[in-house]
């Protein structure tokens, strides 16, 4: 675990630039939100994901988070089929995603169709979380 001000960043997720994470869960890929992402969104009242069954590229919008700071696209960090949808996050209940981000409020898993270890490559994981983490705690 990685601490940078207020936020503790797991060390062993992958995270996207765009505030999302992604973590390899048996053959499928769990993908998230991060915490300064849920900061910098002001309170997420409301989570919109696309159909199961839905193909994604990296880099594209799997859904949308309604919070404080208005409309805010959750973007895939890999790419993959939309297999599974957290049923303790989506709609009105999002209190998970809220309090809890790395754990139960993850959003989607991924049946990874593209190559996961080239796209993981791309991502901020390890040493580099901490330089990414704190320029993006200067936008709070």
């Amino acid at each position: 675990m990685v601490k940078v001000g207020d936020y503790d960043l797991p060390d062993d997720l992958y995270y996207h630039e765009k505030h999302t994470w992604a973590t390899k869960d048996g053959d499928l890929i769990r993908v998230g939100v991060d915490s300064i992402g849920v900061a910098l969104a002001g309170k997420i009242i409301f989570v919109r994901v696309k159909k199961i069954g839905k193909n994604i590229n990296a880099g594209k919008n799997f859904g949308t988070a309604e919070a404080g700071k208005g409309v805010i696209p959750l973007t895939a960090p890999v790419t993959g089929e939309i297999v599974e949808e957290n049923p303790n996050v989506s709609g009105r209940k999002v209190k998970e995603l809220n309090e809890d981000p790395y754990g139960e409020g993850w959003l989607i898993k991924l049946k990874p169709t593209g190559d996961v270890d080239a796209e993981f490559s791309k991502l901020i994981t390890g040493n580099a979380i901490t330089p990414w983490a704190e320029e993006e705690i200067k936008q709070l």
